[in-house]
């Protein structure tokens, strides 16, 4: 197994039900969570900025659409931009979102495999991975791609409190799940692994 010890990042994926999902999770995350949390949901271009806006006006960490090449900072929470796809690079210990136009993997950009995959090359320590509401499969592949070689720790949402229980349950069956948790519950299971 790769390099683990102290949780470097938070990388959320969702798709169908996502947006309210995010609205349950994100602000209930404490303001020194002490990492940076990544985000990808499926939606179109132009969308993701007012739902990253929404977002930031009612959560304690700041949260904003990300930028090709930004800094990913403790304390923040990145949404990756509608229509494009988005990774994770790091560079003189510091990391970076890539974001671009690449063509669609699996009928999706963003997609969340890519997300997941680009994390392989990061050396950020553990990694904890959550999967939301959503249709399909997307992310199942990345994340089991992920744990060949890092440390994860994955966090799905259970049936009952999902709008789609595609994504979490692929992830599911795959034996890639660690815990299965309400939606209610999904930001103090994130906060309390990152604390512990």
């Amino acid at each position: 197994m790769g390099k683990s010890g102290r949780f470097g990042i938070v990388a959320i994926a969702c798709s169908t039900g996502g947006p309210q999902a995010l609205h349950k999770v994100i602000p209930m995350l404490p303001e020194h969570l002490g990492v940076p949390v990544t985000v990808l949901q499926h939606m179109p271009a132009g969308f993701t900025k007012s739902l990253a806006d929404r977002l930031n006006g009612m959560s304690k960490l700041t949260v904003k659409e990300a930028e090709d090449g930004e800094i990913l900072l403790p304390d923040y929470v990145y949404i990756a931009p509608g229509g494009c796809h988005f990774e994770v690079t790091a560079k003189a210990g510091k990391l970076y979102s890539h974001v671009y136009n690449g063509p669609p993997v699996n009928n999706l950009r963003p997609n969340a495999d890519v997300m997941y995959e680009s994390l392989i090359d990061v050396d950020v320590g553990s990694i904890l991975c959550v999967v939301l509401t959503g249709m399909g499969a997307d992310g199942t592949k990345g994340i089991a791609s992920l744990k060949e070689s890092k440390d994860i720790y994955c966090i799905t949402q259970n049936e009952d409190t999902c709008v789609v229980y595609g994504m979490p349950r692929a992830v599911e069956l795959s034996g890639l799940s660690n815990a299965s948790v309400p939606l209610d519950e999904i930001a103090k299971t994130i906060s309390n692994k990152i604390g512990g």
